[in-house]
């Protein structure tokens, strides 16, 4: 590992530092063999010699030693979670967990009763794809999805290595489906009223709505697993 790789590194410049001390000291009693009539004097200079390198030599193993200690432990996963960065996790984790919500209870969820009133076609109840942007964040600033994508990218620093791409790809589909979703849902809407309309053409526009609110649920589970994510 890299972390191996700076250690080993470290040491051979720790022991490099240690042999030029060796080296220093050495020398300096080479020449003060070669210069017996300052034996005495050069005698204390070689001694303070002596005591700086073993001074020196300790200085440098308790360096070595902080700073591979320093190298080698383990450095925490994450950073301190920001306020932003919370909100944005919470966001995609409500977000996902309504969307599937409202998969799980999907004709309740799009179908609208009048009471006292009736429909177009005389009914009391009829299927509406309008909670649809709802929940995908298109109708209020305070819903969990609002600008998910935006949210989703802020948290890019999150994302392992290796994972990246299936990040990016993940974030593109989402956005691409939410808002399809919503066009579909806006649509319908307006299904009975178009020429050609009518019920049969306002139910195949929720069902492609379905269609690219699971595309949609998915890709927020794809990100919530690669972010590590609690849903």
């Amino acid at each position: 590992t890299k972390t191996a790789f700076y250690y080993a590194l470290l040491l051979a410049l720790c022991q490099a530092s240690v042999s030029s001390a060796w080296v220093t000291v050495a020398n300096n009693n080479v020449n003060l063999s070669y210069n017996k009539q300052a034996q005495s004097s050069e005698t204390k200079l070689y001694a303070q010699d002596r005591r700086h390198f073993v001074t020196s030599s300790l200085s440098i193993i308790g360096s070595c030693a902080l700073t591979g200690t320093t190298l080698l432990t383990p450095l925490p996963s994450h950073a301190a979670t920001s306020p932003q960065q919370q909100k944005d996790e919470d966001n995609i984790v409500k977000g996902y967990n309504r969307l599937q919500y409202l998969l799980d209870n999907w004709v309740d969820k799009t179908t609208v009763c009048k009471i006292g009133q009736e429909t177009t076609f005389g009914d009391k109840c009829e299927r509406t794809p309008v909670v649809v942007m709802e929940y995908l964040g298109f109708k209020s600033t305070s819903d969990p999805l609002f600008k998910a994508d935006t949210a989703m990218l802020r948290l890019k620093d999150l994302v392992p290595s290796d994972r990246e791409v299936d990040f990016y790809d993940a974030v593109d589909a989402f956005a691409q489906n939410a808002e399809e979703a919503s066009s579909m849902a806006f649509v319908s809407s307006w299904g009975e009223a178009n020429p050609g309309g009518g019920k049969d053409r306002v139910a195949l526009f929720i069902e492609r709505a379905k269609n690219n609110v699971i595309a949609s649920r998915d890709a927020l589970k794809t990100i919530i697993d690669i972010l590590d994510l609690k849903a």
